[in-house]
Order: C-alpha cells, then sequence, then structure tokens
C-alpha cells in the first residue's frame, strides 16, 4: 500500500508542477523558434535626397536645393547645414516636407570657394551637395 500511496503523491506533485509552471515553462519553449515570426518587423529607417540647381553662383546668388524623404512624415521639418571648417552648421534655411515627400528651398550663399551642404530632419542626413561660390 505504501507503494501505491507513493505512485500517486510523485504524480500528483508532478501534475502540480505542470499546471503551475505550464505556460510559462511550455511557452518559453514552443515560443522560441516562432518569436521572429510573429515580432513586427523593424521600421525602415528615413532617409533624405538632395540636390543643387546649379553647381556655381556669385555670392548672394539665389539657387535652389531640392530633393525628396523616404520613411518620414508628411511635414517633417528639414533644415540646411553647412560645413564650416569640421562643423556643421544649420542655416536659417528650413521648410516642412510637401504632401508628395519633397522639399524645394531656396539658398543665399555668401562665403566664397567650395561650400559642403546638406539637409537634416527627421533623423535623417542627405549626401553632400557641393557648390562653389565665386
Amino acid at each position: 500500500m505504501n507503494r501505491l500511496k507513493l505512485k500517486y503523491a510523485s504524480v500528483a506533485g508532478l501534475a502540480a508542477i505542470a499546471v503551475l509552471t505550464g505556460p510559462a515553462a511550455a511557452g518559453a519553449t514552443a515560443a522560441t523558434p516562432h518569436a521572429s515570426a510573429t515580432a513586427p518587423a523593424a521600421a525602415p529607417r528615413p532617409t533624405l535626397t538632395a540636390k543643387a540647381t546649379v553647381g556655381s553662383v556669385r555670392a548672394w546668388q539665389q539657387f535652389r536645393i531640392y530633393g525628396v524623404s523616404h520613411h518620414m512624415r508628411t511635414g517633417t521639418r528639414v533644415t540646411l547645414q553647412q560645413k564650416q571648417g569640421k562643423r556643421w552648421v544649420s542655416l536659417p534655411a528650413s521648410m516642412n516636407t510637401t504632401r508628395s515627400a519633397t522639399y524645394n528651398m531656396r539658398v543665399k550663399i555668401g562665403l566664397k570657394g567650395r561650400n559642403a551642404l546638406r539637409i537634416v530632419g527627421g533623423g535623417a542626413i542627405s549626401p553632400v551637395v557641393n557648390v562653389t561660390v565665386r
């Protein structure tokens, strides 16, 4: 009779452990292979393009820098930056992207020589555009 009680006691103990840890223990091993399939995909990184309408201008002559934003909300603020020495300095030229995810801003630069310009906004930085001011 002691053997019979011991057998039932061990089965009851295992059943209690399974009930108490069942979903957590079973889910941890079963959910691991499927976790990557059900996890949401990482959002694509925002990007900006930039082009200038000219390659060379006279000092303080107006030109335009335009481009397209990708993976950004409509109306995201984009700002023009100029490389001065080793630093990128924000210029007082900025605008919001349009409904078609584009921007087109007027620019005037007086710093003579080759100017490296870029557009920043929405967590993205455009490639550098070079404009020579003579």
